[in-house]
């Protein structure tokens, strides 16, 4: 990188300065008695003090005879803050287009809907572009606000002269020359743009009567800035304050220090997205050779092009570089035609807002945007009712409605004897049959309720795959609340909903068999009757007969037995079936309750935010 000595500033220079500063000024009126009170800007007093050259007392001014009258002629037109008669015409507000206004809306609905998932200082930059475009609009639409930004030595300062006709802003060695920020409006009705701006009255100027430049530069508000790179921290935060604030800013570098990192990596670097509203002026190109002001020229496009600024050449947008000499005037015309074009489309304000929507879509970008799709699959939902079913014991409690309803078909289709037998035998039991509620052991309520943990992290980590860091916090956070108290809910769902209520019903055929049984039992009875009269002889002797009747009765009850059994299967495990399904749809109605429907609430929220901010970012940064 070429190096530049600095251009030695003459003891005569110094001197001639020196002078004009010293100059006797004219006798100024006698001041009113009592303690002096500053004017309002545009009060009568402050009007009257037009007449003589103005001086803040804050910044050192050569103000020569030449520019005191320019300075007296326009000092009552500069101050129109409240100055304007109730006749006169309030600038129309400025008009955001469609596109713009639907991307501000889809931006302030994704700041509502975050408020509660993302971290404020993350949404505090969108609400602030949210706040500086809403106040931007109500104001005047007409004007454009261009701020002149450098470094130390740069001569935007001078720059500032030379555009506004006229020594407004102090020029000299001496560092930092520009304390606080001056404002220069080519038009009326500038007032409440430059009181956004924070800019008091008396720092507020117009430039040197021309019709000409008038035309050429009408609706221009021009500020000079401190110094990005000055000592004085006061000074560098109005400089960053401001720059947030106005339509578009040119920035002034020399061929010293046109590629200082402050200024690249501060400023220019964060700022790419917004060239279409972007000046980058070479300054003070009259110290160099010609080839090398071409050469520091292309440099300066690399570095911008580093800086991932766009160039507007071409006819394409993007930032405008140009080569100048504010002491000269060489080149400065180019620039006040390009400007002059520039403020004259009206449209750099909405291009400002636009580029800082854009920037902050992308720093919002790992908040919403995701490479990959999300959501709970219908696959994970059925595996956690199937833990849930598990943990309930769902399986258990339909094996054990099978067996009751086998048991109550015992009972009912057994031999006399047999269920004599049995009754004597269960004759402390229930008779209802329900199935019997066995008291869980604690290590079985301890495994239980770890399964019923396992299945909500299972789910929620399926659920947050893939998602931005907050939302994927936010889904978990939803399932971990939803599962307090699932247990005790689910252990009393199997107390309720486990257990079918009364007998386990009977088929058709049952009464039938019923029949069947009696008819065996009776046969066995007639044939020993029979066979006991023929012993004691009240009956004629014939054996085959009751001893036929008898092993039909006892062979014939088994078998009707064992017949109602193997036909009892089908419906028994049909019973079964029912009862665990019952179980596990009331087991995954509680799951889904409590935690499937939160985690859903949750991803709904997270698809209505993702496509808010694929408005925002207007669907063409690659929205998963």
């Amino acid at each position: 990188m070429p190096t530049f000595a600095p251009t030695p500033v003459s003891r005569a220079t110094v001197d001639a300065d020196a002078a004009a500063l010293l100059a006797p000024k004219p006798a100024e009126p006698p001041a009113p008695s009592g303690p002096s009170q500053p004017s309002p800007p545009g009060s009568p007093d402050s009007s009257s003090e037009s007449s003589e050259p103005w001086d803040d007392g804050l910044i050192a001014r050569r103000v020569t005879e030449a520019t005191a009258a320019a300075l007296a002629a326009e000092r009552a037109s500069a101050l129109d803050t409240g100055s304007r008669g109730p006749g006169s015409q309030t600038p129309p507000p400025l008009a955001y287009d469609g596109q713009l206004r639907s991307r501000l809306d889809a931006l302030r609905e994704l700041v509502g809907l975050s408020r509660t998932r993302v971290e404020s200082q993350t949404l505090a930059e969108a609400g602030r572009v949210l706040d500086e475009a809403a106040a931007r609009r109500k104001l005047s639409g007409r004007h454009t606000v261009v701020a002149i930004a450098g470094a130390t030595g740069s001569g935007k300062s001078q720059l500032f002269n030379a555009l506004a006709g006229v020594a407004i802003s102090e020029t000299g060695v001496r560092r930092p020359t520009t304390a606080a920020p001056i404002a220069c409006s080519w038009s009326d009705g500038a007032a409440s743009l430059i009181d956004r701006l924070g800019i008091p009255g008396r720092l507020r100027r117009r430039p040197l009567q021309s019709p000409e430049a008038e035309a050429q530069l009408r609706g221009l508000v021009l500020v000079d800035l401190p110094d990005h790179d000055s000592a004085a921290v006061e000074h560098r935060k109005q400089v960053d304050r401001i720059l947030k604030l106005v339509d578009a800013v040119i920035w002034v570098v020399d061929p010293e220090k046109y590629a200082d990192a402050v200024l690249h990596e501060r400023y220019l670097r964060p700022m790419a997205g917004h060239a279409e509203v972007m000046f980058v002026v070479l300054n003070q190109v009259d110290r160099l050779p010609e080839d090398a002001a071409d050469q520091v020229l292309d440099d300066l496009r690399r570095l911008l092009d580093e800086d991932g600024i766009a160039l507007g050449e071409y006819g394409e947008p993007g930032a405008t570089v140009l080569a100048l000499s504010a002491l000269t005037g060489d080149g400065v015309g180019e620039l006040r035609e390009v400007l002059g074009q520039f403020v004259a489309e009206r449209g750099a304000a909405a291009r400002r807002v636009s580029a800082d929507v854009d920037a902050t879509a992308v720093d919002l970008r790992p908040v919403y945007a995701t490479g990959r799709r999300v959501g709970l699959s219908e696959e994970a939902r059925e595996e956690f009712a199937a833990r849930l079913a598990d943990a309930v014991g769902a399986t258990a409690a339909g094996e054990a409605a099978e067996r009751a309803w086998l048991r109550n078909a015992n009972r009912a289709c057994g031999t006399p004897w047999l269920r004599l037998w049995r009754w004597y035998q269960c004759r402390g039991e229930s008779t209802t049959g329900r199935i019997p509620v066995r008291t869980a052991q604690p290590d079985e309520e301890a495994t239980a309720r770890q399964r019923v943990e396992q299945a909500v992290r299972t789910v929620a980590d399926r659920a947050s795959a893939g998602l931005p860091a907050p939302w994927a916090l936010a889904v978990r956070e939803a399932a971990v609340r939803g599962s307090q108290g699932l247990s005790e809910a689910l252990d009393e769902l199997a107390a309720r909903a486990g257990l079918p209520p009364g007998r386990p019903p009977r088929p058709g055929w049952w009464p039938a068999a019923v029949l069947v049984q009696a008819a065996m039992t009776l046969l066995q009875v007639v044939g020993g009757l029979w066979l006991f009269g023929q012993i004691v002889g009240v009956m004629a002797p014939n054996l085959w007969v009751p001893v036929l009747l008898m092993v039909c009765g006892i062979v014939g009850g088994p078998l009707v037995e064992w017949g109602c059994r193997m036909a009892a299967r089908g419906p028994a495990r049909r019973y079964g079936q029912e009862a665990e399904r019952r179980l596990r749809e009331a087991a995954a109605g509680c799951g889904r309750a409590r935690v499937l429907d939160p985690v859903a609430a949750e991803l709904l929220r997270y698809r209505e935010v993702r496509e808010q901010y694929g408005r925002v970012a207007r669907r063409g940064a690659g929205v998963g």
